[in-house]
């Protein structure tokens, strides 16, 4: 099993973040993650910024969003950026990417709620394809590409490992259909995310984001999920907290279920929790 850790976004100091980001190298970490909050009150660093970032301060530990809502983003634009990426990383980016769960935000991207799947097929056709052709045409229902070229290349070839998130079955068999792996969400309770990946092949990637704390600290959990989620209860619902022990317990629960990354969120002392984990958490799973 492989851990990953995530980059502490909300509330962001550059300096912190690079100290962690060194540290993290450090340790038996593989991988440092964002999350994906365009629109909204918390202070949250725009992803493929916060990752470039990272990419200048790290030199070993891959680089990873969860996820890219694609279906609202410019696809050449963002396969641009993200070639850029990879380039700049030396090879080390992952790719998430989600249809996301709502519309609401749609107008506000000058977009119609209708045909938000194909929009999501076809942008991700169009950034696989600048990834891998010399040029690009397509006709599609929101897109029109005439012979159209970018460079740089990804380093990582075809491109970038491309995982997919979602909790719906349609999403799950996206995942399997476009992707390299599949990642549940941390909104999404450990029973739920147990049931959900059973619809997927038992060999293919699995990996689950888990918000959580080491100690009796469900008040402050229930804090930042009210300033990120603008819903403290969900700290109850999905969070993991408690010993040592405690969380080994739930990690061991998706180890035997078939999960074989894991992707480390805590939400507040990011550097303290980051340290404890390693050194009580991970050496027992």
């Amino acid at each position: 099993m492989e851990f990953a850790i995530a980059i502490p976004q909300t509330y962001p100091d550059a300096a912190r973040i690079q100290r962690f980001l060194r540290r993290a190298e450090e340790l038996p970490l593989i991988a440092a993650w964002c999350i994906e909050q365009v629109i909204g009150t918390a202070p949250v660093l725009e992803s493929v910024t916060t990752l470039t970032y990272a990419a200048a301060v790290t030199k070993r530990l891959r680089l990873g969003i969860a996820v890219l809502l694609i279906a609202q983003r410019n696809p050449i634009d963002l396969a641009k950026a993200l070639s850029s990426l990879d380039v700049l990383s030396n090879g080390r980016l992952i790719v998430g990417v989600g249809l996301g769960a709502s519309t609401q935000h749609y107008p506000a991207y000058g977009l119609p709620p209708e045909g938000r799947v194909t929009r999501f097929r076809e942008n991700l056709e169009i950034m696989k394809r600048l990834w891998t052709e010399d040029k690009v045409t397509l006709d599609g229902r929101f897109s029109h590409l005439e012979s159209i070229p970018m460079q740089p290349k990804p380093v990582q070839r075809p491109h970038p490992p491309i995982w997919l998130g979602g909790h719906a079955e349609a999403a799950l068999l996206r995942a399997v259909e476009l992707g390299d792996g599949y990642i549940g969400a941390g909104s999404t309770p450990m029973d739920v995310f147990l049931e959900d990946i059973k619809q997927l092949p038992a060999d293919f990637p699995k990996a689950k984001r888990l918000y959580l704390a080491l100690g009796d600290n469900l008040s402050r959990l229930r804090e930042w999920f009210g300033v990120i989620y603008k819903k403290p209860e969900m700290a109850d619902q999905v969070a993991v907290w408690g010993s040592p022990q405690q969380i080994v317990d739930q990690i061991v629960r998706l180890r035997d279920a078939g999960v074989n990354y894991v992707l480390l969120n805590p939400v507040f002392d990011q550097e303290a929790q980051m340290e404890r984990l390693c050194q009580h958490v991970l050496p027992r799973v």
